[in-house]
């Protein structure tokens, strides 16, 4: 008699410490209202958002048009100049000088050359009579061309050139810096998925656990169940209201680190609502990628942006290099000029207009470095820069390829192991079912229901691991060949 009395009050003590533990997470059984209602953030809009509104992609839109600042900088060496200057001397009854020069100069593409239009008017008592006109003045027009050294390249025009280059160089490191911002998002969009989906998972084993709770603690309230199976379900579903609340942390943490991509037009940034959910997603058989596989690793070498990058610096070099070849050459230009005493521009012109070769200012200037230290010293390091970058360019190409290469058997690799992970979570399944029946039936256990359970709920978060890292391959797959993902 003592002994049935002891096992009473055990047994009604644990059944109000069961009864005390479903009041307090009776929650869990009812979580799946709010995803009832949730919208899908799709990764077409996510890959919008991103594309037009991160400030680092904006950011990168700057480079081109630094770039093309720089290249209306260059132009501006050959925008016509005009210069004027006035200068009067008078002491007493005496001017001393009375002088006024003009010239437009306009810099010409060809040969380096300057067009020169002049008009000059230096008068007074003590003006140097190399210089002196009458008092009309002169007008002249005249040419400065480099025989020599800048004859076929010269500093302005080298500039200019190098400047157009350099668009091209800022457009791929525009490209750059955009597709390593979206694999960045795109990763961490499927982390967000991957913590999502296995929140969901362990929500749908604690809720499992709960209801099982439930059943089997009113059926040990009813004595058809011994209270140890109580206990042993009320842990179960203890441990899984752990993992949950970690996995809603993970999920929640996920989020937030999500919404560093998410920006609105006016770069304010906004946060992931808890109402959105990833897309779902299955992997595409690994043919698909393998018929693409050629294209890309084409694509790669052709418009790769570390390629476009280091083909357009080797050609900034090689037009420095052509520069320095021009800097050997020595110094020799001629600048000449016809100048008249005529002011008056009108339709008719006299027989005796004195513009002409008889009237005209000439001058030849030459110079020549002897030993040539300076620019042979300048064009060796170009030589060995451009030396540099070419087999930089070797070596990143062969890169390029392999990290293809290398995304692709991973991706081969996923979709192998997800297809395995499927079919075994279906026979998982099919012993978990075959369990519960015998269980009905008095033949099982619920250790052995549970162990099941938990099994089959690993090996979904497992599959669901395996799916975003296949997706994440997709991104480090089209990322090594230089773009963006296909949608």
């Amino acid at each position: 008699m003592p002994s049935s009395i002891h096992f009473n009050i055990f047994h009604f003590a644990v059944v109000c410490l069961l009864c005390a533990i479903s009041g307090v997470t009776v929650s869990y059984g009812q979580a799946d209202s709010n995803q009832v209602s949730g919208k899908i953030f799709a990764l077409q809009d996510f890959e919008r958002i991103v594309l037009s509104n991160h400030p680092i992609v904006k950011q990168a839109g700057l480079l081109s048009e630094q770039a093309r600042a720089q290249l209306q900088q260059a132009w501006g060496a050959f925008d016509p100049n005009i210069k004027s200057h006035f200068g009067r001397k008078t002491f007493g009854d005496t001017e001393y000088y009375n002088n006024w020069s003009n010239e437009l100069k306009v810099p010409l593409w060809i040969a380096g050359a300057d067009l020169k239009i002049g008009y000059d008017r230096f008068v007074g008592e003590y003006t140097n009579p190399e210089t002196r006109t009458g008092t009309p003045g002169l007008t002249g027009i005249g040419l400065s061309i480099p025989i020599g050294q800048g004859l076929v390249i010269d500093a302005r025009r080298n500039v200019l050139r190098q400047a157009r280059v350099m668009v091209n160089y800022a457009e791929a490191e525009k490209i750059k810096q955009i597709n390593q911002v979206w694999l960045s998002a795109m990763k961490d969009y499927w982390s967000w998925y991957n913590a999502h989906r296995q929140y969901e998972l362990i929500r749908e084993g604690a809720d499992l656990a709960f209801q099982r709770f439930l059943a089997v603690k009113n059926q040990a309230l009813l004595g058809d169940k011994p209270t140890i199976d109580s206990v042993e379900v009320a842990i179960t579903f203890q441990e899984r209201s752990i993992q949950f609340q970690k996995a809603k942390v993970a999920l929640n943490n996920s989020r937030l680190l999500l919404s560093n991509h998410i920006w609105d037009q006016s770069e304010q940034p906004l946060e992931l609502s808890d109402s959105l959910y990833p897309e779902n997603t299955r992997p595409v058989d690994s043919d698909f990628y393998k018929s693409k596989l050629q294209s890309l690793m084409g694509t790669a070498q052709a418009s790769h942006p570390e390629l476009l990058m280091l083909k357009n610096k080797d050609l900034q070099l090689q037009l420095e290099r052509n520069y320095r070849l021009e800097m050997l050459k020595p110094k020799l230009s001629v600048t000449a000029f016809l100048i008249t005493s005529r002011t008056d521009f009108s339709s008719f012109v006299p027989d005796y207009y004195d513009l002409g070769w008889s009237n005209y200012k000439l001058g030849v200037d030459f110079a020549f470095p002897l030993f040539l230290r300076e620019q042979r010293g300048k064009l060796n390091e170009v030589k060995a820069k451009q030396l540099a970058i070419r087999y930089d360019a070797a070596q990143t190409g062969r890169e390029i390829n392999t990290n293809i290469l290398n995304a692709f058997n991973e991706l081969v690799a996923y979709v192998s192991q997800i297809q395995v992970q499927t079919t075994s979570i279906e026979n998982q399944q099919v012993l978990l079912t075959g369990e519960l029946a015998k269980f009905d039936l008095g033949e099982s256990t619920l250790f052995l229901i549970n162990s099941r359970e938990t099994k089959l709920i690993d090996m979904k978060i497992k599959l669901a691991e395996m799916i975003t890292g296949y997706q994440k391959t997709i991104a480090q797959l089209y990322y090594a060949a230089g773009s963006v993902t296909e949608r």
